[in-house]
């Protein structure tokens, strides 16, 4: 069975279109459950809710998670309680990156 962390490896490659570093990175990954039936449920969020890329973050967040050995369905839960916040949600690489330091 796959792990949280074997789903986090595999979108670590996925980045926010607009700001062009990882959605882990940035810490938008709230949680990720895997169950024994191949269910995955992550819980994320984006930079604002009203972030325009949304969609395109889901569904590439999708088709990765849905690729992996023995995923039989990927449900995307958005979260905005807490909104995301740089200064504590984000790596410090991607604070770096961000030019928060």
């Amino acid at each position: 069975m796959l792990t949280k962390e074997d789903i986090m490896n595999a979108i670590h490659p996925i980045e926010d279109p607009e700001l062009h570093v990882s959605i882990v990175e940035l810490g938008l990954v709230y949680g990720i459950e895997v169950n024994d039936s191949g269910v995955v449920d992550i819980n994320m969020t984006l930079t604002s809710p009203a972030c325009p890329l949304g969609p395109q973050i889901k569904s590439a967040v999708e088709m990765t998670v849905g690729k992996l050995s023995g995923i039989q369905k990927v449900n995307i839960n958005w979260v905005w309680s807490p909104p995301w916040d740089p200064r504590e949600r984000c790596s410090d690489d991607a604070k770096v990156l961000l030019g928060i330091y």
